[in-house]
């Protein structure tokens, strides 16, 4: 895919976040930077505590930034922001939950939920218009007009999921950062919500940040993925590209837990272990992300970058 051509709409670029707690700190995403493309999915994916979460809520302004800049089409909205761009970056930028139980207000009507960012941004003429979009929305995410005067609690989790991907897309944002989405659902609602969010790409030219654990959802769904480590960018390549050249130790040790659907061939697989301590001297060398070619992005020092190079390429070219 020709990227240097097409638009970036969100820049992240050599992102901190540390998080304090009196006199100690914890450095959760560590100097992150990278692109996302108008009407791409792009995916972060590590395990459980790597700061894929972190950076997501960083991107919708829940979590302050503590070093580096976010720009969305350009405009810094990383830091403090005029109520005008904080306005627009709301609407612009909406977020999709991982767990759709604590996202969802349980005192308050489906209907109300949908409507909350209609009411808030002014964005219907009347009544008529406001209902209208909402009737309209659920009934694009698979639930029914009927459903609009219930309450959370009488809803599946992946109906309130629906829910949630409603209350997103009724604001017609641009930009959504799904965090997790279907991580909380059983193995037959995942495919239809993950049906759905590629429907609404298509139909709304949407981007999209999606964050996961599990490589085998994000190939499904993802035009280039974003694989993390304790905070720190360890590959960036396109989805076919990773599965069909992972380099990276971390990067395979994600790919060997990827379960296999065959019984005996699962019993008899091999989980690669990733240790970094084992596996990396940093000592005299730290290492750096450098683009191997063919949008290949690597962290390594010279040493291992100019090994991956070979692995990929062949005698470095």
């Amino acid at each position: 895919m020709d990227y240097e051509n097409r638009e970036v709409v969100l820049s992240v670029r050599n992102l901190d976040v540390v998080f304090k707690n009196g006199k100690r700190s914890f450095k959760a995403v560590d100097n992150v930077s990278f692109d996302i493309y108008k009407g791409e999915t792009l995916s972060l994916v590590g395990e459980s505590g790597s700061g894929k979460t972190t950076i997501g809520r960083a991107i919708v302004r829940i979590n302050p930034c503590s070093a580096g800049e976010i720009y969305y089409k350009g405009k810094k909205i990383s830091g403090k922001l005029s109520r005008k761009d904080d306005r627009d970056v709301i609407r612009k930028i909406q977020m999709i939950f991982q767990d759709p139980a604590a996202s969802l207000n349980e005192r308050a009507t489906i209907e109300y939920i949908i409507s909350e960012g209609l009411y808030n941004f002014h964005l219907f003429k009347d009544e008529k218009e406001r209902l209208a979009k909402v009737e309209n929305v659920i009934r694009e995410v698979g639930l029914l007009p009927e459903h609009l005067t219930r309450y959370p609690h009488e809803f599946s989790g992946g109906q309130r999921q629906r829910v949630g991907l409603a209350r997103s897309i009724v604001m017609e944002p641009e930009f959504i950062v799904a965090d997790e989405p279907i991580s909380a659902l059983d193995v037959s609602i995942r495919a239809q919500v993950l049906n759905l969010l590629k429907k609404f790409q298509r139909e709304r030219d949407l981007t999209y940040l999606f964050i996961a654990h599990d490589l085998s959802i994000v190939r499904f769904i993802s035009d280039r993925i974003v694989v993390i480590y304790k905070g720190k960018i360890m590959e960036i390549a396109e989805t076919e590209e990773l599965f069909n050249h992972p380099l990276h130790p971390y990067t395979k040790s994600l790919m060997s837990a990827i379960p296999i659907p065959d019984p005996i061939l699962e019993k008899k697989k091999k989980l690669f272990v990733y240790e970094p301590d084992k596996m990396h001297d940093y000592s005299v060398n730290p290492p750096r992300v450098e683009d191997l070619g063919n949008g290949h992005f690597i962290s390594g020092n010279d040493e291992e970058l100019e090994r991956y190079r070979k692995i990929r390429f062949g005698n470095g070219n």
